[in-house]
């Protein structure tokens, strides 16, 4: 990537695999997360971002929506537009303060994702709760 795009390598960072404590450090710092999937399933890697509060940029897509709500708890973006996206991580770096709300409502909305909701979840489909 670094033989075709131009990067101010003192803020670009390639990680490569990391341990999963220092992948939720970095999430918890993250000024940016973007989260792009289509059409594939939502991945637990957005759950995490959502609990760690790192301010979300994602595509607009079935999965995602299942989620996230533009404006609510992230910033959704059409997957196949590259300059809303650029428009969005961009707004989103420069309004750190504006961001917080939706840090707040993505991590709260997380808490309907634990485990301990989707046993319960389970034994009330299965009858046992």
């Amino acid at each position: 990537m670094l033989g075709q795009v131009k990067l101010d390598a003192a803020r670009t960072h390639f990680l490569g695999r990391i341990p999963g404590p220092d992948y939720l450090r970095l999430l918890q710092v993250s000024a940016a997360h973007v989260y792009l999937t289509y059409p594939f399933v939502l991945s637990g890697s957005l759950l995490e971002a959502m609990a760690c509060g790192a301010p979300i940029v994602a595509s607009n897509t079935a999965p995602v929506r299942e989620v996230l709500r533009d404006g609510v708890n992230a910033h959704l973006v059409d997957f196949f537009d590259p300059q809303a996206l650029a428009k969005s991580v961009v707004d989103t770096l420069h309004n750190r303060l504006a961001q917080q709300l939706l840090r707040q409502r993505a991590r709260d909305d997380m808490q309907r994702y634990t485990l301990e909701v989707a046993v319960q979840g389970y034994d009330a489909l299965l009858g046992m709760g």
